[in-house]
């Protein structure tokens, strides 16, 4: 499901990302997945695999992102999931990167 959420055009726009095609994808997901620094969690609703949520490190800095799938937008979801995932990951300071345009997104940082 997340190959599929990260090709939704407007979602890619909302942000500032563009999708990968199947191959690519895949990989970069094998070197999430295989990176003992990274946490990963997968995003329920209704049971419903809604998006993902994940930890980094880059530059020196702990990185938090997520992607939501479109059906699940303005339902609350990135800002439960966000706000349960901070207390599974106590790293702080903790960042989070947004396109300015990206006003969901804001809010919910």
């Amino acid at each position: 499901m997340f190959f599929e959420h990260q090709l939704d055009p407007e979602a890619n726009q909302m942000a500032a990302f563009p999708a990968r095609d199947r191959e690519a994808f895949t990989a970069h997901w094998t070197k999430i997945l295989g990176d003992d620094t990274v946490t990963t969690k997968t995003i329920l609703f209704d049971g419903e695999v809604a998006g993902n949520v994940v930890s980094w490190e880059q530059s020196g800095e702990r990185l938090v992102g997520y992607w939501i799938g479109r059906p699940y937008w303005g339902k609350g979801v990135a800002t439960r999931a966000l706000s349960e995932f901070l207390g599974h990951v106590t790293t702080r300071p903790i960042y989070a990167r947004v396109a300015k345009h990206n006003v969901a997104s804001l809010r919910v940082l």
